[in-house]
């Protein structure tokens, strides 16, 4: 078989071993994968910017250190790429999200991501599409427009991490780059059929500047999109570590490789099908009410629970708007420093629904700010009784099947579910109440939907720390319930 006919089946654990091995040419490996994108990247539209002379050159330097019996990293010569929101590469564009005034901006430092895979030997190919700021749960924006999920062009592959949930979804790459700050890593893995991780807050560092506080309301992380546990356990491994910039970091050595075969036999598994106040499409339920089924079939206990949050949904999804609309109003004053100001010069340039936050953001008082901060307290505690109770949680990751993209940079979640209105920017997703919290979660791939026969994604939420029991458990449901049997990817669609 032709290599770049074994790139969607390959995973990055066989990619590195084969590198290190010299039975696979870091060289060659990388021709293919460029071969790929550039044959089926164009009807998703899933990176927009294109580093592929500088991955061949480091792809022959990495063959050279091989050759020459040099000490290789974990992932030696693998292909990854990074996401185009707050995440930087020297020499690189950095549009935020496809911000239009910034497409011409140019970084000068690099994000964890890039430091930490490039330290460990990956090679990044590129950047992946994510709307402005990473400030909903769809990927589109004014400046590449939006990105479809591999199984139905046309349709959104979530966000904001989209354009590297399509990728890896569609096998054209093993694993990629997310950021998450309401869900922005298992929104798109639960539209794409992938597997997405965020660790516990403090595992991965954060050099966001000049505010090194913006990340704790609400949390945010950096983390990875894969088509396999095992290769977000490999990335994640690489990518965590200490930090002396990042007030929160952890300095703490992980092996998630090693957890995988732990199984998960006689835990307690907590189940809830609507975190107690989401309205959820039933062809969503229909998948996951079976997907769970798998943890019992792996030795688990799993009983219905309600967290029991003491709030409405609506509620809810406002305290995480207007917490974000103040990061917002924070990178619109850091814009300002850099030459841009974007509200003022180029309002255009940004969704009427960001503007209509960032206007809210302004008038909120230090009592607005406390009020919510209580809010995000008492939805920290619910989980945290919920998991002195059990080992895990398990959800469904989203509320809502995918939606159409829009024609005009500004597609959008459903206005309602079952009748009952939702926030169409982050409102249907079932990730957002995590990251009040610093608790590690995932979203894996649950199962195809009945009807249209697109991926629903199952969302495992561990206790703080325990980002061990989060992929053990991931590891056991993938054993009971392999994706990578079930979902063929579409090879044959339009490209």
């Amino acid at each position: 078989m032709p290599l770049a006919d074994d790139i969607p089946h390959m995973s990055a654990v066989e990619m590195a071993r084969l590198i290190r091995e010299r039975a696979l040419s870091p060289v060659e490996l990388m021709d293919a994968v460029i071969a790929r994108i550039e044959a089926r990247n164009p009807s998703l539209n899933a990176m927009v910017y294109f580093g592929f002379d500088e991955a061949r050159e480091r792809a022959r330097a990495a063959e050279t250190d091989v050759m020459a019996g040099k000490a290789l990293g974990p992932l030696h010569g693998v292909p990854t790429a990074m996401k185009d929101c707050v995440d930087f590469k020297p020499g690189w564009p950095s549009t935020f999200g496809g911000i239009r005034c910034l497409a011409d901006a140019i970084a000068d430092s690099r994000c964890t991501f890039v430091s930490r895979m490039e330290a460990a030997g990956a090679i990044i190919v590129g950047k992946t599409n994510s709307p402005q700021l990473g400030f909903r749960g769809t990927c589109d924006n004014l400046l590449f427009g939006p990105t479809s999920t591999p199984f139905k062009v046309g349709h959104n592959s979530g966000g904001s991490s989209g354009g590297s949930g399509a990728m890896v979804g569609d096998g054209m790459l093993p694993f990629a780059e997310g950021t998450d700050g309401g869900g922005s890593i298992r929104i798109p893995a639960a539209w794409c059929g992938a597997f997405g991780y965020k660790a516990s807050f403090g595992r991965v560092a954060s050099m966001a500047g000049p505010n090194a506080l913006s990340s704790i309301s609400p949390f945010v992380y950096e983390g990875i999109i894969a088509r396999r546990v095992a290769d977000a356990a490999l990335a994640t491994d690489s990518l965590c570590g200490y930090d002396p910039r990042d007030p929160f970091s952890l300095d703490e050595t992980v092996d998630f490789s090693a957890v995988l075969e732990n199984g998960i036999r006689g835990w307690k598994i907590g189940y809830s099908r609507d975190l107690g106040i989401f309205p959820v499409d039933p062809a969503v339920l229909e998948v996951v009410d079976a997907a769970v089924k798998a943890f019992e079939d792996a030795g688990a206990v799993v009983e219905e629970v309600d967290p029991g949050f003491g709030i409405g949904q609506a509620e809810l999804c406002d305290v995480w708007c207007r917490f974000s609309a103040l990061n917002a109003l924070g990178a619109f004053e850091a814009f300002k420093e850099m030459g841009y100001d974007i509200l003022k010069d180029h309002p255009d340039d940004v969704p009427p629904e960001v503007h209509e936050w960032v206007r809210i953001a302004r008038t909120l008082t230090p009592l607005d700010k406390h009020r919510d901060q209580i809010v995000q307290t008492r939805i920290f505690l619910a989980f945290q009784r919920m998991l002195a109770d059990y080992r895990l949680l398990v959800t469904p990751t989203l509320a809502a099947m995918q939606v159409k993209n829009a024609d005009d940079g500004n597609t959008l979640g459903p206005a309602a579910i079952n009748g009952e209105p939702v926030n169409r920017l982050i409102g249907w997703c079932m990730t957002y109440p995590v990251n009040f919290g610093p608790h590690p979660a995932a979203s894996a791939p649950a199962g195809l939907s009945s009807q249209d026969k697109l991926p629903v994604g199952l969302q495992i939420i561990g206790r703080r720390y325990a980002d061990n029991d989060v992929f053990a458990a991931a590891a056991a449901f993938e054993r009971h319930r392999p994706w990578m049997d079930s979902y063929a990817i579409p090879e044959q669609r339009p490209l």
